[in-house]
Formats: structure tokens, sequence, C-alpha cells
């Protein structure tokens, strides 16, 4: 396969993001069709930057979001992370589209099985709750079910590779402890003072500063009617931005995954010495290859299922609304469980995408004109290979994965433009990807010819009409807003 084919991967994912923009602003939801099976281990958004929180930046926040259209409400059990799956983040800081660098996360559950006397004298049995608690949540004697977890630090190849724990700095040991979901005001009086007690610092091998870590539910960050647009896009692309609201999403919550690292620590001495260290990343799950039901499942057992075999990847994400909406139905499932060096089997997806073919079909009438310049070769440089003098790595393998350049300064909360790039703020979207950025808008402007001489459409301001409020973020780590409460105004 010749060098643009291989470079034309990460270009399906530009296509995808691109087009997505008519799709939502949430960028991977229950995208491929096994992985609406198990929603525990699906990835929905993905996010590399420069931490902009004062004082931090000499570090890059990278935030992986898992679990989604969490309804806050959603008890009695909530939205546990699966323990029989590794989480992780890969870093590619070489340009050859494989990792260099793995944080892998590891869950286990702990039940406190707590029971309450119940009959008369003579007659009481002690009988097991069904609720996660009985009281203040806060309060550990009062919880029947948590999650704690370990981060691996792995060096080299994923799986073959070198593995050392991180360490909790504030006790010394590799677990740290996750929190309750936001089931309401009754369990939880302060809940965004008791989620931030679940922030730790984090020592990672290999590096002399420490990190820092939290895992937990967040409030969705973005912006979407999703049924609208996956009803043949039912909205205006050509209408007015934040035209919608807030869109199907602003009630939602999701899972992240939040690691601040100090950025010496990513960029790693495969780039020392160039002019633009840029990294690459991506977000992967796996589950065992095999899994039995358990007929008789019991409390002090295995429980509801066994698992055996080798680790195998069935969520995969770097760039927004790749697998969404770029690409076909029939290849969806490979691409979850692809690596970025082998995204030349897509390659076609890319240079010919489907979706701006899409939008002239459908809004043809108002003006939309898929461009005409095949093979896209200005997809293939925005989303392949990064930006020349942007983010573009030193001898790049083109692939799909979010690229960051960490030498550009972090643009302050109050100033960023949520079109990044697009909108002259170079410390956004391409480069990396801010929780305020709005990928969907940036992405459907570019798949539509923003970055090409002669395309019809390459001055149009392509929106998906509904844009994320940025005070309803936070401008300190982990930057995502606090959990919608269950109860009582979920």
């Amino acid at each position: 396969m010749n060098t643009f084919l291989k470079r034309s991967g990460l270009a399906i994912a530009v296509a995808g993001l691109c087009i997505s923009a008519g799709s939502a602003n949430a960028s991977s939801h229950r995208e491929a069709p096994f992985i609406t099976e198990v929603p525990k281990v699906d990835g929905t958004d993905f996010y590399m930057f420069r931490s902009y929180e004062t004082g931090r930046d000499d570090f890059v926040t990278l935030i992986a979001n898992y679990l989604p259209l969490q309804d806050a409400y959603g008890g009695p059990n909530y939205f546990d992370l699966d323990e029989d799956a590794v989480y992780e983040i890969h870093i590619d800081n070489s340009g050859n589209a494989q990792e260099n660098l793995t944080f892998r996360f590891q869950f286990s559950n702990t039940l406190n099985d707590i029971q309450l006397p119940v009959g008369p004298a003579g007659d009481q049995r002690m009988v097991s709750v069904p609720l996660k608690n009985i009281g203040d949540a806060t309060n550990g004697a009062n919880v029947q079910l948590s999650q704690e977890y370990t981060v691996s630090v792995i060096r080299g190849d994923r799986r073959t590779g070198t593995v050392e724990a991180a360490t909790n700095v504030t006790d010394g040991t590799s677990t740290f402890d996750k929190p309750l979901d936001n089931i309401g005001g009754k369990s939880f009086a302060d809940y965004q003072t008791y989620a931030s007690q679940h922030i730790f610092q984090i020592g990672i091998p290999g590096c002399a500063t420490n990190g820092q870590v939290f895992v937990g539910q967040r409030k969705e960050a973005f912006a979407v009617n999703l049924g609208e647009i996956f009803d043949l896009v039912n909205t205006n692309p050509l209408g007015a931005r934040d035209g919608e609201g807030a869109g199907d999403l602003a009630d939602k919550n999701v899972t992240s995954f939040a690691l601040e690292v100090p950025t010496e620590c990513l960029t790693g001495t495969a780039v020392t010495g160039l002019d633009q260290p840029v990294i690459g990343a991506w977000t992967t799950a796996s589950v065992r290859q095999a899994r039995v039901i358990n007929p008789e499942p019991t409390a002090d057992g295995k429980g509801a299922t066994v698992e055996g075999g080798a680790w195998t990847q069935v969520s995969r994400l770097g760039m927004p609304l790749v697998n969404e909406v770029v690409i076909g139905i029939k290849d969806k499932n490979l691409f979850n469980a692809s690596e970025p060096m082998n995204d030349g089997q897509f390659a076609t997806y890319v240079t010919h995408p489907t979706l701006p073919e899409l939008l002239e079909i459908l809004f043809g009438g108002a003006g939309a004109v898929a461009p005409d310049n095949f093979p896209r070769t200005d997809l293939v440089t925005a989303f392949l290979t990064g930006v020349p003098d942007v983010n573009m790595p030193v001898g790049v393998q083109g692939s799909e994965m979010l690229r960051l350049n960490p030498a550009i300064a972090a643009t302050p909360a109050a100033m960023q433009n949520d079109l990044g790039v697009l909108g002259g703020d170079n410390a956004g979207f391409p480069n990396g990807r801010r929780p305020v950025d709005d990928v969907v808008d940036s992405a459907l402007r570019v798949v539509m010819g923003a970055l090409t001489s002669d395309a019809p459409n390459r001055n149009t301001p392509f929106t998906d009409g509904v844009q994320l409020d940025p005070t309803e973020l936070q401008a300190v780590f982990p930057y995502l807003a606090t959990p919608l409460a269950g109860s009582p105004n979920s």
C-alpha cells in the first residue's frame, strides 16, 4: 500500500469528525454494533491539552470518557466500571503510529455486606440490604459497594513492554479510590467537595514530578441533539450557532478518566531536540477473549461471569466521531479492535468520504455542495498527519489519533475560542482537544472544504446549531463539571 493510503487512515477520522458536526457534539456514543452490548467499556470522548489551570502550564491533561448517556437517577446500581476490563491511554511520542507509553487502569469492587436485623425477637434475621448506601455516603460504613483502581505505566508495547505501578502519593499505596456516582442530595450533602477528595497526587515511575489523577462521574460536556442528527440531520447546518439550546445531552453524565502528567514525561527522549515535540494519543478498552455465564453466581465466588484468555480490544477513540459517522457499519467493530499503525485498511472511507455527499443530498437546496477534490488530501493534512507548523510530528506516519504540540502555550479559560485553530486559537482543536472546543462545527467546516482553495463551501460557517456554555466547565483539574444529582433534581 502506498504512503498516501497508509496516511489516509486518519483522514477517516477527519471526515468523521467533520461530518459528525452534523452529528452531534458528542463523539462516540454507541457507535458500533458490538459496543452497544458492553456499555461499561464504550469510550465516548477523548481530550488532550496543555493544562490551563493557573500554575500548571508544565503539564498535559488527558481525559478519556466512558459509559455514555448516563441518566443521573439510574439506580440502584448506577454506573460502576468493569472490573474485568482494562482501560488504557496510549502515547505515541515518536510519530510512528505505535504506543511508546501506556497508562492502564484496572478496577476492583469492594462489597461491604450491610445487613439489618429484621423480625421480632426469637425470629430475627440479619438480611442484606439492596441499596448501595444506607445513609450519608461520605461515611464508608454506610456504603455497601465501592470501587478502587490501580494505574500501571507501560513503556513500549502495551502487552509486552515494561510494566511499573504508579503510586498514590497520599498514602504510599498503589491503589486509588473511585467516588460513588452522584446518587442525590440525601446521600451527599455536598457532592462537589466529596468528589474533589478523590483527586490524588500520582507518582509516575520515571517522572521526577508528580501528576494528578481522578476517575469518577462528571457532567457530560457536549451539547448535541442526537435525535435530530440521526434522523437524517433533521436540523439546519447552515443556521445560527447556539440556535437550538444545549441539546439532548444536557441532562446526562459520563465517567471520566482524568490524568495530568508533566509534559517532559510524555514527550520522551524520542523527540529530544525537535522544535515541535508533538505527542499523539488515543484511548482503548479491552476485555478477556472468553466470557462464560455462571448459572449460579454467588457473592463469595466469581459472580455472574467467568473471564479468561488474552486481552482483546473492543473500544478505540482518538479523534472524535470517526467510527460514529465515517466508518461503514460493516467495519465499525473492526475499527474498534484496530490500532493506529494499521489504519491504511480504512483508507477508502477517508479518501472518498460519504458524509459530504450526504449533506449535499440533504441540503443541496440550501447551498450545500460537497467538495470534488479527490482524493481528499486536505483531510489527510488536518486529521491524519497534523497541521504543518502546528502539530505535525517530524517523520509522522499518518494514522488516527489526537495530536498535541505542548510547546504552544495554553490559552486561559476565559479567552479560549471554541473553534480552536479555525478561530485563531492554536491551543485548541485539532491541536489536541479541550472540553470547550466545538469539534463538530470545526470538523464540519473542514470536511466541507475550509482548508481548500476551491471548494464551493470553503467559507461557509457550517454548524450543528448547538454550542457548549463554557461556564459549565471548571478552570481547574479535572476540568469537567460536577455531575448532575439523581435526586431531587435530576
